[in-house]
């Protein structure tokens, strides 16, 4: 490499001539020409915040954050609080485990690796199925992932992505960008009564299709009824059925292995993680197939043994990803969310199968009584979806809805106003304690 490397950072490769080559050959003249960033916004080398000292600065920040309302929290639709168990907090502050780099060095990172690789049993057992990564962002980059898979595998010849009309705008739009560039094509399906429309899937699939996509629970907070005919219509046409799910109604729904999955997207943050509203911790689950195998995103944890026969554990398969295989990498994350899942592993082990069974019961007790609550107002109908319910139901208000959702905004409780009169409401063992006071003004703004 000749000519003097760029001053910018130490970590860039290129030298000044390799740089002024590449620049000439698109036509610009500096790096500053390939960015429109406003002046407005633009980093003039000074921040313009004055020096405070500690205590001041902590001061000045909790009188920033009391600035918040408090708000008790009724949302749901794809972020959910339920209790974190305090000993999460204290074992995963651990040194060892919130400074820790990605395990690259099995010599040095056993605990965290074994600590992933029951994170990925545990997701086995759950879906039933063979193969499951460390993780993912969240459920919209899983679902992204899922359809990426499909257009690779040679098993699979079409280039349509069938996704139920009602999905989540926010899962919708991360799986748009990620077949951006792709043959993939995104295509809503009709539902009824929130669920799949089997007639109207059934007549739109054909042999152009790559993926089926159905979610139980939905955005909506249904339970999918119809999950094997979905299948069979996916492999009526040899294209994958991905299923998206919650890792709390894992421990009472129908294992997706049973009804035909392929693959299992979806979302685990639910446990081991207060709501955060954007920070998550997506699930990747897929067949045990080699084609599946050799096709799976992000990082997978494997299990073997040392020079003196004690089971050990290390990354495995590493040349599907991209900081081996550059552009040919099976994805473009190259990461995963490590700590959020070790924090997830923790609470799913200690409520074992029953407790997660029953707090997943408590799920569906909750929607049912709350909507039935709701139901016995004057102007309010609850549920609006003739369905079984996990967590969340909407219910119809003869008043408009962002008037209502505002309304008791004020009383002190939030909620989602989804239609003109439509509002969701999300129950959790978390906020049942205040559902008399949510009653009572719910009663008093519905009117």
């Amino acid at each position: 490499m000749s000519g003097k490397r760029c001053q910018g950072t130490p970590y860039a490769p290129h030298t000044d001539t390799e740089t002024a080559a590449m620049l000439n050959e698109i036509g610009v003249d500096s790096e500053e020409a390939l960015f429109d960033i406003p002046e407005s916004v633009r980093f003039d080398g000074e921040f313009g915040i004055p020096a405070r000292d500690e205590q001041t600065a902590r001061a000045e920040v909790a009188k920033t954050l009391g600035r918040n309302d408090d708000l008790v929290e009724l949302l749901g639709r794809g972020h959910y609080d339920h209790y974190v168990p305090s000993f999460v907090d204290h074992l995963s502050d651990r040194s060892e485990f919130i400074t820790s780099y990605t395990q690259y060095q099995p010599e040095v990172a056993q605990g965290f690796l074994q600590a992933l690789f029951e994170f990925q049993s545990l997701i086995v057992e759950l879906t039933g199925l063979g193969v499951a990564n460390c993780s993912m962002y969240d459920a919209a980059t899983a679902l992204g992932e899922a359809a990426t898979l499909a257009e690779r595998l040679r098993s699979v010849s079409g280039t349509r992505v069938l996704v139920p009309e009602l999905l989540h705008e926010g899962r919708r739009g991360v799986l748009e960008n990620y077949v951006a560039g792709t043959p993939l094509i995104v295509e809503p399906y009709p539902t009824d009564d929130a669920n799949v429309d089997v007639a109207a899937l059934r007549e739109q699939a054909d042999d152009e299709v790559a993926m089926v996509y159905a979610e139980t629970p939905t955005v909506r907070g249904t339970i999918e009824e119809q999950l094997t005919t979905v299948g069979d219509i996916a492999d009526d046409h040899d294209a994958l059925f991905t299923l998206g799910t919650d890792i709390v109604a894992l421990g009472l729904l129908e294992e997706p292995a049973s009804v035909g999955a392929d693959v299992v997207v979806g979302d685990g943050s639910a446990l081991g993680l207060p709501s955060a509203y954007g920070f998550g911790l997506g699930l990747f689950a897929c067949r045990d197939d080699r084609e599946f195998l050799r096709q799976v995103p992000g990082r997978l944890v494997g299990a073997s043994t040392d020079t003196t026969d004690r089971r050990a554990y290390t990354l495995t398969l590493q040349t599907r990803e991209q900081h081996i295989r550059r552009e040919r990498a099976t994805s473009n994350i190259c990461s995963n969310q490590a700590w959020v899942a070790l924090r997830t592993a923790m609470h799913v082990a200690s409520l074992g199968p029953d407790g997660l069974a029953g707090l997943a019961n408590d799920c569906v007790r909750r929607a049912r009584e709350t909507a039935a609550r709701l139901d016995e107002l004057s102007g309010v109908k609850a549920p609006v979806h003739d369905r079984h319910h996990f967590r969340e139901f909407v219910a119809r208000t003869d008043q408009p809805a962002r008037a209502v959702a505002a309304e008791l905004e004020r009383e002190g409780y939030a909620i989602h106003a989804v239609g003109d009169h439509q509002v969701q409401v999300c129950v959790t063992e978390t906020n049942e304690p205040a559902l008399d006071g949510f009653i009572s003004a719910f009663q008093e703004v519905a009117r």
